[in-house]
C-alpha cells in the first residue's frame, strides 16, 4: 500500500513540476512606458543622424537596451495620453474607442469651448470592463487576457485609464493583480516625497495626488525611485512564486509639474541649461536610471534569457520642451513631433542585438504583439474590431521595409483652446495626410523627402490627396468616428472625401 502511494505522490509531483517548468517557458514581458517623452530626448539617436538633443541628454541604459535589442525609428502614438493608453490596453484606434483626449473627472471634458466649434461626446469616462458606465467604452483588455493564460499582472505608476469614481481609475478592475500608485490623475501632485507626492504643496488640485505610497512620505526620495523599487519588489515576488509576469512599469515622469531630480541637476546646469531644461534633463536620465535598476534586477533574479523588455513613449514632447528637430510640433498637434516616440524591444533570442527597424507601427499594436508573445492564440474584443497588428514579424526580422498599411489618428477635440484644432490624420507608405476639422483643410506631406513636415503637398499631387481622403474617410466611416460640430452651420463636420462630391 505505501508503495502505491508513494507511486501516487511521485506521479503527482512530476505533474505539477511539468506544470510549473510549462508556465515558466512563458516569458515575462516588461513594457517601461514614459509619460510625454519626445523622440529625441534621449542619448540613442532615432533619427538617421545624431541631433542636438542626443547629445544634451544622458540615458546610458536606453542605450544599453538598444544594444541589446531593436530599436524602431518609426513608431507611433497619439498625440496625448489617455487615448494612447486606452488603445495599448485594447488594440483600438482612438478613432474607435473615442477616448480622443485626456480624462479626469466624470462626465466631465477637460477641454475649452470655441466659437466656431463644438467637440462630440467623447467618452469622457475612458474604459471599463463591466457594463453600466456612461460615456465609457466596455472592453476586454490585455492585463485581462494575460492573467487568463496564467500571468502575475503588476501595475505600477501612471494609470490613467477612466474618470475619478468610475471602475476605470483602479487598474485593479482591468486585469492587474497588483496596482502601485496609479488612479484617474495622468500626472503626480509632486515628484518628491518629502511633499507626499502632493500638489497641496503647490497650492494644487488634490485630485493629482498620487495613492499608495504613504510609507515615502515625508521622505527624500524622488518619485522615479520610489516606483522602481516598488516595482522591483513585485518583480521578485513573481520569481518567487514561480510564475510568468506582466509589468506594465508606467513612468509619471517626464510630465509636468517640472521638478528636478536632484541626483543629476546639476551637471545638466554647469552645461549652462536653463533652469528648465536642466530640470527636464534632470527627469529624463532619472527616468533612465530606472530602466537601469529594473534590467539590473532582472539579470540578478536569473530571468534575463526569458525577460522580454519593451521602452516606449505616450506621446511626443510638451510645447515647452525644446523642438525634436527635424520633426515639427509637440504634444497634442498631428505632426510628427506630437506622435512619433522612441521604441526600443529586447526579446532575448529574436530580436537582433544592435537592429534598427524602419518599419513604423501604432501603439494599439501592442496589444496584439503581447499577446503573440504570450503564446495566447485566441481572443476576443468585445469593444470591437482590434486595429492593431502584430509587429513580431519585424522583431523577428521577416518583413522589409516596404509597407503600405494605413495607420490613423483622430482628434476631435477643443482642449487647448485655440493654440491646438480638432483633426483626422494617416499614414500610408511615405505619405502623410492632415485634416484640420475647423477650415475643412487638407495638408498632404511626403515624409522621406520632407521629416519636418515643411512642404504642403496638397496642391501640387490632387490624386494622391483624393486617394488618401478616401481612405481616412473609410476609416472613420466604419469605425464610427465622432466629428465635432460646426456651430455656424449646426452641422456635424463632414469625412473629409466629401470636400471632393
Amino acid at each position: 500500500m505505501k508503495k502505491i502511494v508513494f507511486i501516487l505522490l511521485s506521479f503527482f509531483a512530476a505533474i505539477i513540476c511539468q506544470g510549473q517548468k510549462k508556465e515558466q517557458s512563458k516569458p515575462n514581458i516588461i513594457f517601461f512606458l514614459v509619460d510625454d517623452m519626445g523622440w529625441q530626448e534621449t542619448s540613442v539617436p532615432f533619427h538617421s543622424e545624431a541631433t542636438e538633443l542626443n547629445y544634451r541628454y544622458n540615458t546610458p541604459n536606453m542605450e544599453r537596451l538598444a544594444n541589446r535589442g531593436m530599436k524602431f525609428t518609426q513608431a507611433y502614438a497619439a498625440a496625448v495620453c489617455s487615448p494612447s493608453r486606452i488603445s495599448l490596453m485594447t488594440g483600438l484606434n482612438s478613432a474607435r474607442h473615442k477616448v480622443t483626449c485626456w480624462t479626469l473627472r466624470k462626465n466631465e471634458s477637460p477641454s475649452q469651448k470655441l466659437k466656431d466649434i463644438t467637440e462630440p461626446d467623447w467618452n469622457v469616462n475612458g474604459i471599463s470592463t463591466t457594463e453600466g458606465v456612461d460615456r465609457a467604452i466596455i472592453v476586454n483588455t490585455l492585463p485581462q487576457l494575460l492573467k487568463q493564460t496564467g500571468y502575475q499582472t503588476i501595475h505600477v505608476g501612471k494609470a490613467h485609464f477612466g474618470a475619478k469614481d468610475t471602475p476605470g481609475e483602479n487598474p485593479l478592475n482591468l486585469g492587474f493583480d497588483v496596482n502601485i500608485a496609479g488612479h484617474a490623475a495622468g500626472g503626480p501632485g509632486s515628484y518628491y516625497g518629502t511633499n507626499n507626492f502632493s500638489a497641496a504643496f503647490r497650492n494644487g488640485d488634490l485630485i493629482w495626488d498620487i495613492p499608495g505610497l504613504d510609507e515615502y512620505h515625508g521622505k527624500d526620495i524622488y518619485l522615479n525611485e520610489a516606483l522602481t523599487i516598488k516595482a522591483n519588489n513585485e518583480i521578485n515576488k513573481a520569481v518567487s512564486d514561480n510564475k510568468p509576469f506582466y509589468l506594465y512599469m508606467s513612468h509619471y515622469a517626464i510630465h509636468a509639474p517640472w521638478e528636478k531630480d536632484p541626483r543629476f541637476y546639476d551637471k545638466y546646469k554647469a552645461m549652462g541649461l536653463t533652469n528648465f531644461q536642466a530640470t527636464y534633463a534632470s527627469m529624463v536620465e532619472s527616468m533612465d536610471k530606472s530602466l537601469g535598476d529594473i534590467m539590473q534586477n532582472v539579470r540578478k533574479q536569473g530571468i534575463e534569457d526569458n525577460t522580454i523588455i519593451v521602452f516606449m513613449s505616450d506621446n511626443g514632447q510638451p510645447s515647452n520642451a525644446d523642438s525634436n528637430l527635424p520633426l515639427r510640433g509637440h504634444k497634442l498637434l498631428p505632426y510628427e513631433g506630437g506622435v512619433r516616440v522612441p521604441l526600443i524591444v529586447h526579446w532575448p533570442g529574436v530580436t537582433q542585438p544592435g537592429s534598427v527597424s524602419k518599419n513604423y507601427m501604432i501603439i494599439e499594436d501592442i496589444f496584439p504583439t503581447f499577446l503573440e508573445m504570450a503564446g495566447v492564440k485566441q481572443f476576443k474584443q468585445k469593444g470591437g474590431p482590434i486595429d492593431g497588428k502584430s509587429i513580431v514579424p519585424f522583431l523577428e526580422g521577416k518583413t522589409k521595409h516596404k509597407q503600405n498599411r494605413p495607420i490613423f489618428w483622430h482628434y476631435p477635440n477643443t482642449y487647448g483652446g485655440t493654440l491646438y484644432f480638432p483633426y483626422s490624420s494617416m499614414r500610408q507608405g511615405n505619405w502623410k495626410l492632415v485634416y484640420r476639422h475647423v477650415g475643412r483643410e487638407l495638408e498632404l506631406y511626403n515624409l522621406k523627402d520632407d521629416l519636418g513636415e515643411e512642404n504642403d503637398l496638397a496642391k501640387n499631387e490632387p490624386e494622391k490627396l483624393i486617394e488618401l481622403s478616401k481612405v481616412l474617410s473609410n476609416f472613420l466611416r466604419e469605425s464610427d468616428a465622432q466629428m465635432p460640430t460646426d456651430n455656424r452651420t449646426g452641422k456635424k463636420v463632414v469625412y473629409p472625401d466629401a470636400l471632393f462630391e
